[in-house]
């Protein structure tokens, strides 16, 4: 049997096969968790939102009209999820709980996170306002295009283009004063 593509998952969701959102959430769960984790420094807020982007795709599969990637959509949903999770909290994750979820983070990938050079990167991330922070995420994490970031956030890609100019400019202030290394 043919393995079916995003695309064809979810118009099958759409469709009435509600059993095809399983294998999504098994492709993108853990790259939506580390998309909110990299966003809020939250493990369990970050879960949560993931439960909560799956139920409202399922909610609003009547939506996906499957033009552009299956990923887009997905993550216009996310976005959306993300900000009403900040109007529900109005809450930030300090530095500090970012510091201490990398330290205890016990997957080999997690691991890497160790690293004094990542963990002054996390610090650098969460010094940035929350616009340059998640272009940086959904361009250098989740290796979204320009064009479908403007999709996602509703902007002209030159603003997006913009805000991952700036976000690498303050990023690279950030690590400098931090003593963290600055690479090109």
């Amino acid at each position: 049997m043919r393995e079916m593509t995003d695309h064809q998952l979810m118009s099958a969701v759409r469709d009435g096969d509600l059993d095809k959102l399983g294998y999504l959430f098994e492709k993108y769960h853990k790259q939506l968790y580390n998309y909110f984790l990299r966003q809020l420094g939250d493990p369990q807020s970050s879960e949560d939102i993931v439960q909560e982007v799956f139920l409202k795709m399922l909610k609003y599969r009547h939506t996906y009209r499957g033009e552009g990637r299956f990923t887009t959509w997905m993550y216009s949903i996310a976005h959306n999820a993300r900000i009403d999770h900040f109007k529900k909290t109005s809450r930030y994750v300090a530095t500090d709980e970012i510091d201490r979820l990398l330290s205890t983070a016990p997957s080999p990938e997690e691991a890497f996170e160790k690293s004094s050079r990542h963990e002054a990167l996390y610090k650098a991330l969460s010094r940035l306002s929350d616009d340059k922070r998640e272009v940086l995420v959904l361009s250098r994490f989740q290796n979204l295009k320009y064009e479908e970031i403007s999709r996602i956030l509703g902007c002209p890609v030159g603003t997006i283009k913009a805000r991952v100019f700036h976000a690498l400019n303050d990023l690279r202030r950030f690590l400098y004063k931090s003593g963290g290394e600055v690479t090109r």
